[in-house]
């Protein structure tokens, strides 16, 4: 019998074909001539098999014939979660990255963040961050903006037009010496949070939320992060930031808050670790700070192509998973030089084959693992796996149909292979040409329906 939730909402389209999603116990599952339903409220109303075809349809009224049919060479995965992106930055992505991650910050990141304060520049970067994401398969991103309010809002705007789902943060920091002008005060930093916090929730955007955003504990100012926690704690908001990416970053938080054990209890002490946070990197994680992400149900965010390209570091993904705290992938665009959750997906298995390379007893990320972290982990690192993430009745269809053998894309396909084959050939092989439409909350959002800008 198919799995079903009877609700008002009509079911508004049917596709038939394969499904390929990942499950808390299965890394990788796959449904053949299965049957789904997604209701006029973007959910996923029934998942069937195809010879249950007539009775679902009388059971929930769709005819026979508008049932979309997949082609062999076609698969419907989850749509992808970017858990780390800075769409400030996406202007210089795949340039500047001859430094380590503090002296590229002064050199080339504060500088082009300040630009933001100019709404036609960010209207120009914004717009194609999320365009060129959603292009890519990203349908839920977590937005780093920059200090500015009303560019951040705009941000949360562009991603509602276009459909995409986000948490999009406003930056916070108080200390900067090295582009002294790109800071606020401790009040202006409060005031305008709160202030970005009730523009973006009183505009009720269906999948836009804001998300508290202390840049990393070395630019903000002890006051600064106890007002943060408790502006996340007071309004059951997100948070995001930055954690032990590398080692000179390392160094810094313990001369800046002496009275802290580690880098983690610095977050910790101000409210900063809970069940709704994600923290970016976390390299050089003591097996110690690892147990209080747990603890906390605190998530990682991994970003194995910035931490290369920078030369941050190498983050043990099974270490991280044996000590069971949440992951997904991210982009960190533009440390990473990547927008693509495919370059995120292939890098994470590079750098468990470096360890792997390192240590011969290091037990390597399997394809299946990674792509479940790119989708349902994503998720569930964000807090947003009650509503995405996989293929269950009741959330929000957020799906990505893939055509393995697409005109002009990259893969060449010698003989018939089986979805399995056909799912790794994609993840390892395949690029934008290969995702043919991009559903968020059951609407088709690539193509775009709406004229670029």
């Amino acid at each position: 019998m198919a799995n079903s939730d009877r609700t008002s909402a009509a079911v508004s389209h049917v596709y038939r074909g394969t499904f390929i999603h990942s499950t808390q116990e299965t890394a990788v599952q796959i449904l053949e001539d299965a049957l789904l339903g997604v209701n006029t409220e973007g959910k996923i109303a029934f998942i069937g098999k195809g010879e249950e075809l007539d009775k679902l349809s009388q059971t929930f009224g769709f005819r026979p014939s508008e049932v979309a049919q997949l082609t062999h060479h076609e698969f419907f995965m989850p749509g992808m979660v970017d858990t780390h992106i800075h769409a400030s930055q996406y202007s210089y992505a795949g340039t500047a990255l001859d430094m380590p991650l503090l002296q590229w910050l002064n050199t080339y990141t504060f500088p082009v963040e300040s630009q933001f304060k100019d709404l036609e520049f960010a209207k120009r970067v914004y717009t194609q961050v999320v365009k060129r994401t959603l292009r890519n398969g990203t349908t839920t991103a977590c937005y780093f903006a920059t200090i500015h309010t009303d560019a951040s809002l705009l941000l949360g705007q562009l991603a509602n037009e276009f459909g995409q789902r986000a948490l999009v943060g406003k930056v916070c920091m108080d200390r900067n010496n090295a582009v002294k002008h790109y800071k606020e005060t401790i009040q202006e930093s409060q005031e305008e949070t709160c202030r970005f916090i009730e523009k973006l929730l009183n505009k009720k955007y269906p999948l836009v939320k804001p998300v508290v955003t202390p840049r990393f504990a070395p630019s903000c100012t002890e006051a600064l992060l106890g007002q943060l926690g408790a502006i996340a704690k007071n309004n059951h908001l997100h948070i995001q930031s930055h954690i032990s990416e590398n080692t000179e970053e390392v160094k810094l938080v313990k001369e800046l808050f002496p009275d802290s054990k580690s880098y983690t209890e610095v977050y910790h002490k101000y409210n900063l670790l809970t069940d709704k946070t994600v923290m970016a990197h976390g390299c050089y994680l003591s097996d110690k700070e690892l147990d209080l992400f747990r603890e906390t149900g605190a998530s990682l965010s991994h970003c194995p192509n910035s931490n290369i390209s920078l030369c941050s570091g190498l983050l043990n993904v099974r270490n991280v998973l044996n000590h069971k705290v949440k992951l997904g992938l991210g982009t960190d665009v533009a440390g990473g030089y990547s927008a693509s959750m495919l370059d995120a997906v292939r890098r994470t298995l590079d750098t468990s084959k470096t360890l792997t390379i390192q240590d011969p007893d290091h037990d390597t990320l399997t394809f299946e693992e990674v792509f479940r972290l790119a989708t349902l982990g994503g998720s569930q690192a964000l807090s947003l796996d009650d509503q995405t993430g996989n293929f269950e009745v009741g959330k929000d269809f957020d799906a990505l149909r893939v055509n393995v053998a697409a005109p002009g894309a990259p893969i060449d396909l010698i003989q018939n292979e089986g979805p399995k084959i056909l799912l790794e050939k994609f993840l390892n092989l395949g690029d934008d040409r290969n995702i043919v439409e991009v559903f968020v909350a059951g609407r088709k959002v690539v193509p775009f329906t709406e004229p670029a800008e």
